[in-house]
């Protein structure tokens, strides 16, 4: 048996066994999902745990997957398989004909921006694979709104948060200290981030500090140079990226959180700010106004208009109530995503399932 499929029994107990089908990639090197953090804390209640895959090339893991699904047929009695677009949604729809071939119950779980627009180019597929699930989950109103023409119900479940890892503060008055939490890729534009500073910077003292790892598409050289074009760059302070453990640290030390993105779903990034109290300002794309509500827990602007995203920063930091109430509300609407509100939820759905 390989690591990544090694269960966890509690006390000499064997709850029903789940197969969880993801990307666990964190252990080599890559991107933490969600579901990683779902297997982690469901062993820890005690529930008996298979997990696929931690494969690191794309063959190597779809085909892990398919592998897992088959020869632990006998012990597992309830699946949950992450649904993304592109080549990721082939590799769960390959599982979960599997699945349906097994008899197993199934939870799909819907993720990604992008997901709405594939569908929409392969509404057959897509109604398909959808159809072979038990139950279908999504993390935000604007995935299950714009997915329901393909599946008639999809349970709403947020990405869960552990808010004891956030320091809790509200900005009664923000600074022009701004945070920026993303990939430098070019669907995040981060260029938009020192335009931004740029505007701030001409009667602010304004500083900003963008965090995440290169994805080699070009955007952070372009970020910086724009910095540098912009009479910006000692200004902005670049991370690339930092371990999971500090990321709370940096939003302490934060007022101002930018949301620059052009495509997005329910960005955990986004949470994470909220749940810290700062006064967030995002482009209003996708998922974002499913989660934010403007003018009670955040502001939204128009995507890539820098003017706009500015002048929104510049409200919150001489509006010393805004910021408060941005900032207040933000931290009191990420108390529904804790772990503690959430874990029960997923493990009512698998307990369901496995006693079905």
């Amino acid at each position: 048996m390989t690591a990544e499929l090694q269960p966890q029994v509690i006390r000499g107990v064997r709850p029903p066994g789940v197969l969880m089908v993801g990307n666990f990639l964190s252990k080599t090197g890559g991107r933490r999902f969600v579901c990683e953090d779902l297997a982690e804390r469901l062993r820890k209640a005690g529930w008996n745990v298979f997990v696929t895959s931690d494969r690191p090339d794309r063959v190597g893991r779809v085909l892990a997957m398919l592998t897992a699904t088959w020869s632990r047929r006998d012990s597992y009695s309830v699946s949950q398989v992450d649904v993304y677009s592109g080549a990721a949604f082939l590799w769960a729809a390959a599982v979960s004909e599997v699945l349906r071939w097994l008899g197993k119950p199934l939870i799909l779980s819907l993720h990604g921006g992008n997901l709405p627009q594939f569908a929409r180019r392969w509404p057959r597929l897509v109604r398909r694979t959808l159809a072979a699930a038990n139950v279908v989950t999504a993390p935000s109103g604007y995935l299950v709104g714009e997915m329901k023409a393909y599946r008639a119900s999809i349970l709403l479940i947020p990405n869960p948060l552990d808010l004891e890892k956030y320091r809790r503060e509200v900005r009664l008055h923000a600074r022009p200290r701004l945070l920026w939490l993303r990939a430098f890729h070019s669907i995040y534009n981060p260029v938009l981030g020192p335009k931004v500073l740029a505007l701030l910077a001409r009667d602010r003292d304004a500083t900003l500090t963008m965090v995440g790892p290169d994805k080699g598409d070009g955007s952070l050289q372009e970020t910086l140079r724009t910095a540098d074009r912009l009479g910006v760059a000692e200004r902005l302070r670049v991370i690339r990226g930092v371990p999971r453990e500090e990321v709370s640290s940096l939003l302490a030390g934060a007022d101002v959180f930018l949301n620059t993105t052009s495509v997005d779903n329910t960005p955990v990034s986004v949470m994470e700010a909220m749940a810290s109290g700062l006064c967030v300002v995002s482009t209003d794309v996708g998922g974002l106004p499913h989660l934010i509500d403007q003018g009670r827990d955040g502001i939204l602007v128009p995507p890539d208009d820098p003017e706009a995203m500015a002048a929104a920063v510049a409200r919150v930091v001489d509006e010393p109530v805004l910021a408060s109430r941005l900032s207040a509300n933000a931290r009191r609407k990420a108390e529904d995503w804790d772990w503690r509100v959430l874990l029960p939820k997923w493990e009512g759905l698998f307990r369901e399932l496995a006693d079905a």
